[in-house]
């Protein structure tokens, strides 16, 4: 904002407002932008978060917090494979593509908007015939058939009083801002789709694997009990019973391959390929290694590594800045212009002195009565710069209950896999006894089939716990930034 003091004009000095001028030249009305507080909290949860270490299933997972995520986090799972996938998708994504060629537009717009600040010089080239008519001037003469030739340059430059140049150009350097964090927000969520539907089409195929066995063991199971059926010693319903099951879990693996055959087009599309061209290396949820060490961002730098949180803190920039422009459009506009140039009927006499022409001297445009358009447009300006305040709000809330989320989910998800890993090893022991005790003669075939389906159904149970824990791993990363924030800029 503008100081203004009381200063007594001369007068006898005819350049006083071109003094004023270059003394105002530093000031530009309306606010100067300042970045939002960071929250003060430490922590995401309610309680002293005792997720720092959750372990299951063998593996350990440990948060560190107040460390940074790194922009490359997908190789935290150390699958050579999955890289490469990613990094395809990164290289041939057409959505990306487009959002780095709007980052290119909104750089150059910017660099356009620099040209204000210097003297804006044109020429010009005219060649005319005229007839001239004296009657209309009340003479008698008779008229004349001439030609005109004329060939001028002008400057003008316009003197920045207000800073409404100034804070245009703020407004297309926050423009900037926005698109280059809305990228990165981009790439991070680019790779956190190809990443997630590669976890998601890994464990689709691992269920279709262990229903097909399911599968096949019911039919075993079916036969026997037709033969008890027929030999009288089970009733018919037994045999509807596990046809019914048969039939289920076909239904299911109908679903899965289409599940598979989802994620295959989607990566297709995320990678910037034709489904009907694409070639995908097989990934499996063995072939991933979960992410040991996690780092957790505090909550006060958080609002600086998501991009979607800064590219929300650049569009309050931005609406800042037209505040400033529409303040400026409210008082008087200086120019200074300068006009030379040569007259004459021919090209040869266009050099001689007399036909010269110029004029230079100073502009002022004052609005005076605009019918309330300039004053409801700085309101107009002011809510939305309201509106965005409340946006960036809305999405740091927003940021922070993903991150509280992600973390809860990854304890339960702990628990989750070592139930399931305990429900499959207790299944598999049961199985075992059960196939003693039928070589021991203790019970029938049966018996065993079944043992082997409850084996079946519960390792089924475990790889989905297994790819939701490593599922949240990935959302956990993507809330947390993904290391697209202003360190990776």
């Amino acid at each position: 904002m503008c100081m203004w003091a009381n200063v007594q004009v001369n007068k006898h000095k005819p350049f006083f407002i071109i003094l004023l001028a270059l003394f105002l030249g530093s000031c530009a009305v309306g606010p100067d932008f300042v970045s939002p507080q960071a929250p003060e909290g430490a922590a995401y949860l309610k309680n002293d978060e005792p997720w720092q270490t959750i372990r299951a299933d063998g593996k350990t997972q440990m948060f560190h917090s107040g460390t940074w995520t790194d922009a490359n986090w997908w190789m935290m799972f150390q699958s050579e494979t999955l890289n490469a996938e990613v990094e395809q998708a990164l290289k041939q994504n057409p959505s990306l593509l487009a959002s780095e060629a709007s980052l290119k537009q909104s750089q150059d717009l910017m660099r356009a908007g620099y040209g204000i600040f210097f003297p804006q010089v044109s020429a010009g080239l005219g060649a005319s015939r005229i007839a001239n008519a004296p009657m209309q001037l009340g003479s008698a003469a008779p008229g004349s058939i001439f030609n005109l030739l004329t060939a001028s340059a002008s400057v003008s430059y316009v003197l920045d009083i207000f800073g409404g140049e100034r804070r245009q150009v703020e407004a297309l350097r926050a423009q900037v801002d926005y698109q280059k964090y809305s990228t990165n927000a981009a790439y991070l969520m680019l790779s956190a789709n190809v990443v997630n539907t590669s976890i998601a089409r890994a464990g689709y195929l691992e269920e279709i694997k262990a229903t097909e066995e399911l599968i096949t063991l019911e039919k075993e199971q079916l036969k026997v009990a037709q033969a008890q059926v027929t030999g009288g010693t089970a009733a018919y319903a037994t045999v509807l019973s596990i046809q019914s099951l048969i039939a289920s879990n076909e239904a299911s693996i109908a679903s899965l391959r289409q599940r598979v055959s989802q994620a295959e087009h989607l990566l297709a599309a995320l990678e910037g390929v034709d489904p009907s061209h694409v070639t995908l290396s097989t990934i499996t949820l063995e072939s991933l290694t979960l992410p040991a060490d996690i780092p957790v961002t505090l909550p006060s730098d958080l609002v600086r590594n998501r991009p979607d949180i800064l590219a929300a803190e650049a569009q309050m920039h931005v609406a800042s800045a037209n505040i400033g422009v529409a303040t400026a459009e409210m008082f008087p506009s200086v120019s200074l212009n300068a006009t030379y140039g040569v007259a004459s009927n021919t090209f040869s006499s266009l050099s001689g002195p007399s036909q010269q022409f110029w004029s230079a001297g100073p502009g002022i445009s004052i609005p005076i009565f605009k019918g309330g358009s300039l004053y409801y447009a700085r309101q107009a300006s002011l809510d939305a710069y309201e509106q965005t305040q409340a946006s960036y709000k809305q999405i740091v809330l927003n940021a922070f209950a993903e991150v509280a989320d992600c973390l809860t989910a990854l304890v339960h998800d702990a628990q989750a896999v070592q139930g399931q890993l305990d429900a499959k090893t207790a299944a598999a022991e049961a199985l075992k006894l059960m196939q003693i005790n039928y070589n021991a003669g203790l019970v029938d075939y049966l018996s065993v089939l079944i043992a082997d389906v409850q084996y079946h159904q519960a390792s089924i149970a475990y790889v989905q716990a297994l790819a939701q824990r490593y599922q949240d791993t990935v959302a956990l990363y993507v809330a947390l930034g993904g290391g697209w924030g202003e360190v990776k800029n």
